[in-house]
């Protein structure tokens, strides 16, 4: 099983069809394709955002093999749903993916273990100094 974590804490608009254009050769395009396709949901002010966690193979022509599931949710609540269906469009919006022939045959059918960590700063709540951590010596 492979494992990656996408950092998606960006708000701008990816290239919707960035996963159909760019050539994917190795896993490192392969998890750059996932994340330009990302668009994060729209949260209220002040809400620190979430990790979600989903399992999802590929077929050696780019699309998605089976059902994607949710493995992981940091903090399920009222906006684990709008989660769940932005990492669904991501999916739909970005595959099939153009895999090279080599890239195909690597990675179908292998699980994938995709993390969309979204975890946001709170605007409201000033970042606490840590002086007690800091250690000085004369």
């Amino acid at each position: 099983m492979i494992v990656v974590a996408l950092i998606a804490a960006s708000a701008a608009a990816p290239d919707a069809a960035v996963g159909q254009t760019t050539q994917v050769t190795n896993l490192k395009e392969l998890f750059a394709a996932l994340k330009q396709c990302w668009r994060p949901p729209r949260l209220a002010r002040g809400d620190p955002g979430m990790q979600i966690t989903v399992l999802v193979s590929f077929n050696r022509d780019g699309a998605i093999l089976g059902r994607p599931r949710i493995t992981y949710e940091s903090a399920p609540g009222s906006d684990s749903l709008a989660y769940r269906v932005a990492v669904m469009e991501t999916l739909q919006r970005c595959t099939p993916l153009n895999f090279t022939e080599g890239m195909g045959r690597a990675v179908a059918g292998r699980p994938f273990t995709l993390r969309f960590d979204d975890r946001r700063s709170n605007p409201n709540k000033p970042d606490e100094k840590r002086a007690w951590l800091t250690t000085t010596t004369s």
